[in-house]
């Protein structure tokens, strides 16, 4: 009988007695909107996050522990508490810092199916052990947002389509950074068919070949945005030839802080996707206008790089909204601000950009914060 926090502690675990002398690992801010758990404690008091219940936002910290403990109460139907359960305020649910066997978590995902969650975030785990059988139909929640950061899964490249299967569909933003494995099995992996939003930022070991590998064809037919950031993405013209493979039509595409080369002469030229109006390419190093780039596009994004001229006409595909700030013609000490932020006095606008940079995923989430209620 002591569903919720176990909901909320990864999620639906007994209660444990409280410690007198045991410092509140729980704070609940004065408005009841966000819940913040930090079980650091040798021995924590789960018991506290009972006061998360009424929070909308919550954020639990494992304190890298193991929560293997609470595997005896992975197998209690939620069913009986589905009325409890879709009766919480929470929309925002963020896990992270813990060893989390595969059991448990696909328990945390079937209780989540009944309640009202819209994003949820799983950053330093270490996901042990095989996930469950393929279930007879998806029982997890239907949030539009899921992100990933630094999720390490026993079951290697095959986690996503494993993970997939227990959600039921509607996800439009996923976010995924830190990966430990982004070879995906295509045939085990569902179509992400309302997905508008991918995020594979801050994945330096991506490169081109691994874009070619995460972009399964066809699973992506409704994909408008597409960020790469801190990619490890190496030319434009093998980020083409992963979008072309992969038969998407991205809207808008974010190329920015990875260290673009030229394209190599007699290279096969590549036909961008007809859907591409937008390509930000800052900080991506280039000290001349990249040759390949789409004939035409909304916005094209330069700034911050190596450009030590104003780019001619015909190096430029017809463009809207061209942004060329912080390149050397126009700022002599643009390039000492990209390789040292910190300088002192006014700081430029590719300064903040650079300092702001690990902050990945921002549009994507303020994307997927549409359906939040």
């Amino acid at each position: 009988m002591v569903c919720v926090p176990y909901l909320l502690l990864l999620l639906l675990p007994p209660l444990l007695r409280v410690s007198a002398d045991t410092t509140e690992p729980c704070e609940l801010d004065d408005d009841d909107f966000r819940c913040v758990c930090n079980f650091t404690d040798p021995k924590p008091d789960w018991s506290s996050a009972v006061q998360c219940m009424v929070a909308v936002e919550v954020e639990i910290s494992g304190g890298g522990r193991s929560l293997e403990q609470f595997l005896k109460g992975a197998d209690t139907n939620p069913k009986q508490y589905a009325d409890t359960i879709k009766a919480l305020r929470v929309r925002r649910l963020k896990l992270g810092a813990a060893q989390v066997p595969a059991q448990l978590l696909v328990a945390v995902l079937r209780a989540l199916g009944y309640s009202r969650l819209k994003e949820l975030t799983l950053e330093d785990l270490e996901v042990t052990g095989p996930m469950p059988p393929k279930p007879l139909e998806a029982t997890g929640p239907a949030f539009t947002t899921l992100s990933l950061r630094n999720v390490s899964w026993a079951t290697g490249g095959a986690w996503l389509g494993e993970l997939q299967q227990w959600l039921k569909p509607g996800l439009r933003v996923l976010n995924i950074a830190q990966a430990h494995s982004l070879a995906l099995p295509c045939a085990g992996l569902s179509t992400f068919e309302a997905l508008t939003t991918l995020d594979l930022s801050d994945n330096p070991s991506l490169g081109d070949s691994g874009l070619m590998a995460a972009l399964c064809p066809n699973k992506f037919p409704a994909l408008q945005y597409l960020a790469l950031r801190n990619a490890g993405m190496e030319t434009l013209s093998g980020v083409c030839a992963a979008l072309a493979a992969a038969r998407v039509q991205p809207q808008s595409l974010d190329l920015s802080h990875n260290s673009l080369r030229v394209t190599a002469l007699g290279a096969t030229r590549c036909v961008w996707p007809s859907a591409l109006s937008s390509l930000n390419l800052s900080f991506a190093g280039l000290e001349q206008v990249p040759k390949g780039l789409p004939p035409k596009l909304s916005v094209l994004d330069l700034s911050c790089n190596k450009l030590s001229r104003e780019p001619r006409r015909d190096e430029l595909p017809e463009v809207n909204d061209l942004t060329l700030d912080g390149n050397p013609f126009l700022d002599p000490g643009a390039l000492q601000h990209q390789n040292d932020p910190m300088i002192s006095g006014v700081v430029p606008a590719c300064a903040r950009s650079a300092l702001t940079m690990g902050v990945s995923g921002a549009l994507a989430l303020l994307q997927g914060a549409r359906g939040f209620a």
